[in-house]
């Protein structure tokens, strides 16, 4: 039996009808170059996100449109996978600045599911709009969790499935997330960096001392690790273009007694895969 996003929200009829819900994907620059809200929420200060106040909420216009009124009640979902969505803050509209974000009061009683509670809705082709009456899609959005913490997003996840963007990478080799680090430092590896905008990759390995972590830093560093034409990329399109394209994968990882000579050729074989020599950004 399903369980339904009224069944723990417990919202009247009369609540209903005052309420909106927000879908939220990505903020700033519009197609490619768009910041993930996930990767913006991750970001913020986790008290912030324990008492819903982030910045990934209540954008009071759409344009010249208003998205809320005063009085309304909204409930802020972001974005995790195709058709799931987390709460992240829930709150009355107390009022909205012209062409700011709204001046809210969280609504306490739903703060418990911040950062916790996922439903599944099925969004389809309405992705120009994000704001809705939640009387509309209530009896749509099924439960489908509710976390025991709140979601980091970083539980290291099997060497088979690290798909990360570079805000991802940042926080990870940045921030304090063991298993991630654990996992990284102790395992050689063949990674493959791609351009998102471009579809061109380069294809690198680590088996110095702590692996993939400390290769992978070089990168969150300065974004090229000293690859020639990724050195190249970035004076001429700055730092801040690998921020917004690049994705970071591996493609093989070995025991750390694996002798290095294997390991480059496990390189060399992914670089004529991949033709990175060629169309990529390998020159070797």
């Amino acid at each position: 039996m399903k369980i339904l996003l009224n069944d723990l929200l417990n919202l009247t009829e009369k609540q209903l009808e005052n309420s909106k819900i927000e879908l939220n994907m990505t903020a700033g620059k519009a197609s490619d170059g768009s910041e993930v809200f996930i990767d913006r929420w991750l970001k913020t200060d986790h008290d912030k996100k324990e008492q819903g106040l982030t910045d990934c909420s209540y954008w009071g216009w759409y344009g010249e449109k208003r998205n809320f009124y005063p009085g309304q009640w909204v409930f802020s979902f972001i974005k995790l996978d195709y058709d799931e969505w987390m709460l992240i803050s829930a709150a009355e509209i107390i009022d909205i600045p012209q062409k700011s974000r709204a001046n809210v009061k969280i609504l306490e009683q739903y703060k418990p599911y911040f950062g916790r509670l996922i439903i599944k809705y099925k969004k389809g082709n309405t992705y120009s709009r994000y704001v809705f009456k939640l009387k509309n899609l209530i009896n749509e959005c099924e439960v489908k969790e509710i976390l025991p913490a709140i979601f980091t997003g970083f539980d290291f996840p099997g060497y088979d499935n690290v798909s990360l963007t570079y805000e991802q990478l940042k926080t990870i080799v940045d921030g304090n997330y063991p298993s991630y680090h654990n996992a990284l430092r102790n395992q050689k590896a063949v990674y493959l960096q791609t351009d998102k905008a471009t579809g061109k990759m380069y294809v690198g390995s680590a088996t110095a001392k702590e692996m993939l972590l400390s290769r992978w830093r070089t990168y969150v560093n300065n974004g090229h690790g000293g690859n020639k034409d990724l050195i190249a990329l970035v004076e001429e399109k700055g730092f801040d273009y690998i921020k917004e394209n690049f994705q970071y994968t591996i493609l093989e990882n070995y025991n750390s007694k694996v002798d290095d000579e294997y390991v480059s050729k496990r390189e060399s074989y992914w670089k004529e895969v991949f033709q990175s020599r060629k169309f990529g950004y390998n020159k070797n």
